[in-house]
């Protein structure tokens, strides 16, 4: 149920944010996720909740990553955002005490909830208790963070068989764009994929290469297609467990899809070495770290005629002025398409928005593995009622 269509009013509400934010030195770099909570909370604002928010930051393994995972270095951003005071609890009986004297439109944010995971693994096993503590502490409980729905979390999915529940606005928008590309997307329809990882794509590739029209590869993606087909890649980034499986699709869907016909490669022994090179060509010791300029021309063409684009990766190592021709080019050429763009997973949004094509687009998805599988799959665990 979405937000808009529940009774809110004078509730307290407790909302699953995406806090999980880039650190630097123990502060918060790119404040990104944080405003894009904060329509949902001013729509709760609005209907005088009392409001209280949950989230995840880091990977916890043990006691040592508490420090440096605190989501008390949110509460200074949101206090400014909002203009008004955020408080922020972290024992459960101090919660509990704080959630029954919140006044209406008055924000607790909770700390960490895989701290709870320490020893017990509370929060990634989905435990009955702290799923039921959660539930205790509001009337309804509102999903809003996209990019952890995809894990069944006692913050994602087990409080909601304790108390009623919705999704917020963040989570509306993912699904309602990722549907553009899962439904009817306008032809010609083209996906533009690249990355390191290999295994989380392929069931993305499989669920909508019938969909799309033309299918263009780079990074490690392309270096494993290229490896499938023999030619030989050097030290490049490929995953040879599905090597198999990738000549299969591209024996049977070559006519959509494109690969490299020229790379620029690098070498590790030398930090300044960066040729291009013919795909065909045999590489040794070196390593694919972008796209060349033949291949930039022959994506071209179909970038610019397409009607629906979406992209996930870059087209290398892009942070390395020497390896970043590609992804700033591929870039580049949305503004001369007339397509509906879609961003998301692996690095592109945060190479969309570091190079300066924000503008460009007209999506940028928060999710990351949360929106590729949706894009694989069509749902999302934690969104999804059990049978």
């Amino acid at each position: 149920m979405n937000i808009q269509d529940l009774n809110l009013k004078d509730k307290t509400v407790l909302v699953r944010v995406d806090y999980n934010v880039p650190l630097l030195n123990n502060k918060v770099i790119d404040d990104t996720k944080i405003v894009a909570s904060l329509k949902t909370i001013n729509y709760l604002k609005k209907n005088n909740c009392k409001i209280i928010l949950m989230s995840h930051m880091g990977k916890i393994k043990s006691k040592d990553d508490f420090s440096k995972n605190s989501l008390k270095v949110v509460v200074p951003i949101l206090s400014k955002l909002l203009n008004q005071e955020i408080y922020f609890e972290v024992q459960k009986e101090e919660i509990t005490n704080k959630a029954k004297s919140l006044k209406s439109k008055e924000i607790m944010l909770l700390e960490n909830t895989r701290f709870n995971d320490v020893s017990n693994n509370l929060e990634s096993g989905c435990s009955e208790e702290l799923s039921k503590f959660y539930a205790s502490l509001c009337d309804v409980f509102i999903n809003d963070a996209f990019a952890s729905s995809h894990r069944k979390h006692a913050s994602t999915y087990g409080v909601t068989k304790y108390v009623q529940s919705g999704i917020g606005f963040l989570i509306q928008d993912e699904i309602k764009e990722l549907n553009v590309i899962l439904k009817k997307p306008k032809k010609p329809f083209t996906i533009i994929m690249g990355g390191k990882k290999v295994d989380d794509k392929i069931p993305v590739i499989k669920n909508l290469i019938e969909k799309c029209d033309y299918l263009l590869l780079s990074g490690g993606i392309a270096n494993s297609f290229l490896a499938a087909l023999n030619y030989k890649v050097g030290l490049s980034i490929i995953n040879e467990s599905y090597l198999d499986e990738i000549k299969e699709i591209y024996k049977k869907y070559e006519s959509k899809i494109l690969l490299p016909v020229d790379v620029v490669v690098g070498n590790d022994g030398d930090k300044e070495y960066a040729k291009q090179k013919e795909t065909s060509e045999v590489l040794n010791d070196e390593i694919i770290l972008d796209i060349g300029s033949k291949t930039i021309i022959k994506y071209q063409d179909v970038i610019i005629n397409s009607q629906t684009i979406f992209i996930n990766g870059t087209m290398g190592k892009y942070e390395d002025y020497k390896f970043s021709k590609g992804t700033k080019e591929i870039f580049a050429l949305l503004k001369e398409s007339p397509a509906h763009v879609i961003v998301g997973g692996g690095d592109s949004v945060g190479a969309v928005k570091k190079l300066g094509f924000e503008n460009d687009v007209d999506f940028l998805s928060t999710g990351g593995g949360a929106t590729l599988e949706y894009l694989a799959k069509g749902y999302l665990k934690a969104l999804r009622k059990e049978d």
